[in-house]
């Protein structure tokens, strides 16, 4: 059976890959931080699918200086023939269907490519050399290599990398080996055997060191960083065997990790053997390791089993979310998996739908019309929630969790190589569970997929734990100055006794449902549950707003700390919005980042220049 039907054509791209496809890609690159680019050779083994006498190629930002096909030189030129970035067109005459060959393209990638971050030494936590690091999500591979910069199609891939001697090479493959081409400039060697979107195209440059977890697993860091890393990830080939437990083989080979500097702006990025992440998770007691988890079980979700577009951008996220979330109710019990379902349905959800973007928004719905947008325009809290939940009631409705968890093994290995939909999804969840079709059929689809605003019912779920965090929120909440004063006014132990997740709560629902705080009441929380001593960037960002709502003059200095060390968006986007808002810290923030600009990534450093463009 057909839900619902979607456009089978990729937007976000203006290849003609449903004529052409790509087998293979290798890269001949060398990095310049002199100039800030990567030149070199890219070569395209491509297959022809129908007849066609073109080849079409995403590309953006990238200096083409030939194309060759068996030492022949082929015309192209530059085109837009979408609402994307361009494309390149190049003659090929001599395709017919079933031909099979090789497009070598010489080219560079020109000023402020989309993919690529060139950070200066002072932008590092060492500030001993650059570095560079890539972020191709969703769609911005097609300004480092010229490729079909869609989902839909999956290549493997082999690379060559030189770099100054003394930096490290790290990509999103295995590693082959090192070759040293002078005394200044050494080769690193790369393949990736497992076919993968442009999307997962991945680089790393710099003076990086390595500690090993086990066998398969290492960390990678600058020197200053490592040993906290380390610390921080020592569990996790015991976390990726309970993911395997569930989802089956890890089949990539290696899971590597590396920490970026500080002002990496970014959660995490899920690149196959070689994992992103920011030093924002390095708590000291692994409390922020759901965001490592996330990203492993992309491993699996994502990187094996591909969307075919981003329109189904719900069955990448809002799938993996609720992975992720099986997996909290393994290690800390089926409670707080509850309580994260609850907490982002009000705190996320709702107020994306609501607050940001209006609850007849396009974008909220799960599987919104991206025909004439940029996917990144439109990914948001939304598929993420409601797809997760709507797995979730899905999985209650069957009614037996081990059936539903075998039929995601079957699921992953059915649709490996084939670009997954959000028809293709449903045919398969009621073509498996043919027993339970009556069950099934009384979800409303259209409402939860089709439809924007908020979902039309949410999962069975736990709520004991949301309801003692809000209990010890209004307790605060409804405290006056005098109140505080009582020496029996409150016990820290409630709140030290609870995971860092309770307490992110608590301290949220204190930011959104207080008329007013006072400085006291700041103090107060400050002192009482120490929240200045924090190294959980999460709770930390929650006291900063705290005390910046309050109006404490002894908060700023924290705060304006905390954004210049570390470049996440959504925190920074939220403590200098406060500075801001605040006649007394308005003018100081504005000088911070002026003087701070250069450390910060250029992402961060837009969003914030716009923020404060608006308000002066």
């Amino acid at each position: 059976m057909s839900f619902f039907c979607n456009n089978s054509h990729d937007t976000s791209t203006n290849s003609n890959y449903q004529d052409v496809t790509i087998k293979n890609i290798h890269l001949d690159w060398e990095v310049s931080f002199g100039d800030n680019l990567i030149s070199g050779v890219a070569i395209l083994s491509f297959l022809v699918l129908s007849d066609t006498k073109e080849i079409i190629l995403d590309s953006n930002n990238l200096a083409i200086n030939s194309v060759k096909y068996m030492n022949m030189e082929l015309e192209f030129c530059y085109i837009n023939t979408g609402h994307m970035d361009g494309s390149i067109l190049i003659n090929a005459p001599f395709l017919e269907k079933g031909l099979s060959g090789s497009l070598v393209i010489d080219y560079q990638t020109e000023s402020n490519p989309g993919a690529l971050q060139f950070l200066s030494k002072e932008q590092t936590n060492d500030k001993v050399a650059s570095y560079l690091y890539s972020h191709c999500q969703p769609c911005y591979a097609r300004s480092i290599i010229p490729c079909m910069d869609t989902p839909s199609v999956k290549q493997t891939y082999t690379a060559s990398v030189t770099v100054p001697r003394k930096f490290t090479v790290l990509m999103s493959a295995l590693s082959n080996g090192c070759s040293k081409i002078s005394n200044n400039r050494v080769t690193y060697h790369f393949y990736q055997p497992i076919p993968i979107p442009s999307y997962l195209f991945a680089i790393v440059v710099g003076y990086i060191t390595r500690k090993n977890i086990s066998e398969r697993c290492a960390v990678w860091s600058e020197e200053s960083t490592i040993w906290k890393a380390h610390f921080e990830l020592l569990e996790i080939e015991k976390i990726l065997q309970i993911i395997e437990r569930l989802l089956g083989p890890y089949k990539w080979g290696r899971l590597d990790f590396i920490v970026h500097p500080d002002s990496f702006p970014i959660g995490g990025v899920e690149n196959p053997c070689c994992i992103f992440l920011p030093t924002t998770f390095l708590t000291g007691d692994r409390s922020l390791l759901s965001v490592v988890i996330h990203e492993i079980i992309h491993s699996w979700i994502g990187n094996t089993v591909t969307i075919a577009s981003w329109e189904h951008y719900w069955l990448k996220e809002g799938f993996t979310v609720f992975l992720e979330r099986k997996i909290i109710g393994i290690l800390y019990g089926e409670k707080i998996r509850d309580l994260e379902y609850i907490s982002e349905w009000a705190n996320r959800l709702e107020i994306t739908i609501c607050n940001i973007f209006g609850c007849q928004h396009e974008f909220t719905k799960m599987v919104p019309d991206l025909s004439k947008s940029n996917p990144d325009d439109a990914i948001s809290f939304v598929p993420i929630e409601k797809g997760s939940a709507l797995i979730l009631v899905i999985e209650q409705f069957v009614n037996d969790s081990g059936r539903f968890e075998q039929f995601i093994r079957d699921y992953i290995r059915k649709f490996e190589n084939v670009p997954i939909t959000t028809d293709r999804w449903l045919d398969y969840l009621f073509d498996y569970f043919k027993d339970k079709k009556s069950s099934l059929n009384s979800i409303n689809y259209n409402q939860w997929i089709k439809k924007p605003g908020v979902p039309p019912n949410k999962p069975l779920l736990d709520n004991s734990l949301w309801i003692k965090c809000i209990k010890l929120s209004y307790k605060w909440i409804d405290a006056s100055d005098d109140d505080l004063c009582k020496s029996n006014f409150m016990d820290a132990t409630i709140f030290n006794e609870m995971s860092s997740t309770e307490q992110s709560i608590v301290l949220n629902f204190i930011i959104r449902y207080s008329r007013k705080i006072s400085i006291y009441k700041a103090m107060k929380l400050t002192e009482l549950y120490k929240l200045d001593e924090r190294r959980n960037c999460e709770i930390t960002m929650l006291w900063l707003c705290i005390g910046l709502i309050a109006e404490w003059e002894g908060i700023i200095y924290p705060a304006l700390k905390f954004v210049n060390t570390y470049g996440q968006i959504d925190s920074s986007k939220a403590i200098y919005k406060l500075l801001l808002r605040w006649s007394f810290s308005k003018s100081i923030a504005i000088k911070n980042f002026f003087m701070n600009q250069h450390f910060m990534h250029p992402s961060t450093r837009y969003i914030i220049y716009e923020i404060i463009s608006k308000e002066c």
